[in-house]
């Protein structure tokens, strides 16, 4: 039997449902990894506590330096800078290769924002903290959506749509995805309805040509009229979506598949995945949040290399 591998795990904004859904999933995540939890005692006993319990013996914590008091619900920028700090945490782990991979628990943007960090999230912090071009995977085994755009406002979105830009991101998400065939989204309506409705899909056209050429073979089609690429007959046919801009791909993604999606960022010198979810503020420390996505998303970080998912 292989021995099982060691996963830091940041533990996102104190102020959420993280830490909880830490604590819930222990004795299932310790059987199938040696997880490493960045936090502090003083901070996990404040939480624990909160919660009405302890946390157990077996919890191995990586110190992660800084106090504050946890306000359930409220955004804060010290739980901000601290979610932060626990990510930072585990990067530093991977990068000395001291962990097999990272997982993360859900930062809340506004938080990072109060702490005066310039980051909007997870994903554009690992491009500049590794230097490197990650893409944002979001999904499960029945279907994942790799974001063409991720988080910029949706006027802005028609100017990312160049055929240079587009080749080089399917090219890209090619060398990390081993999953076919893709279906590439349209932009507009109807996928413009030859030209009608907008001339953006002739460009993703010429991209989705170009580089299926490039690799050699035909890996993507498209481009995809937006409102029945997630149809069940659909699903059948593409296990993998390229979405133009965020709520495009994610809003029926998670319709479909809520509870047990994830997030994975390729394109990476480490493995890193998180949980498809935010901080969800209104239930923090009820005791109401669910473990399926970050269960999944620790078991995703367990089989995955650092080149490709299947």
């Amino acid at each position: 039997m292989s021995a099982l591998k060691t996963i830091a795990i940041s533990v996102g904004d104190l102020n959420g449902v993280g830490f909880e859904i830490i604590l819930k999933a222990h004795n299932e995540i310790k059987k199938i990894c040696n997880p490493m939890y960045c936090i502090n005692y003083t901070m996990a006993h404040q939480a624990a506590m909160l919660l009405g319990t302890q946390f157990p013996n077996d919890f191995s914590m990586v110190k992660v330096s800084g106090e504050f008091t946890i306000e359930a619900g409220v955004v804060s920028g010290e739980s901000g800078r601290y979610s932060y700090d626990s990510f930072t945490t585990a990067l530093k782990l991977a990068t000395t290769k001291s962990v097999d991979a990272i997982v993360t628990l859900p930062i809340h943007k506004e938080a990072w924002k109060k702490a005066g960090l310039s980051y909007v999230g997870h994903t554009d912090a690992l491009r500049d903290l590794l230097k490197s071009d990650a893409i944002m995977m979001l999904g499960c085994e029945e279907l994942y959506v790799a974001l063409y755009t991720e988080h910029i406002p949706l006027k802005d979105v028609p100017r990312y749509i160049t055929t240079d830009k587009i080749v080089n991101f399917l090219l890209r998400l090619h060398q990390s995805l081993k999953r076919t065939p893709i279906g590439v989204l349209g932009l507009n309506p109807h996928a413009g309805d030859n030209g009608v409705l907008g001339d953006e899909e002739i460009i993703i056209s010429q991209a989705i040509n170009q580089a299926n050429e490039m690799i050699g073979e035909i890996i993507y089609e498209g481009p995809l009229v937006p409102d029945i690429a997630f149809t069940p007959h659909s699903r059948q046919h593409f296990k993998t979506i390229v979405a133009m801009y965020h709520d495009q791909g994610l809003a029926p993604l998670k319709a479909l598949y809520f509870d047990e999606g994830i997030n994975v960022s390729l394109g990476l010198p480490i493995v890193r995945t998180s949980v498809d979810h935010g901080t969800a503020f209104d239930i923090a420390y009820h005791k109401k949040a669910s473990t399926v996505s970050y269960i999944n998303a620790v078991k995703a970080a367990i089989e995955l290399n650092v080149t490709s998912i299947h």
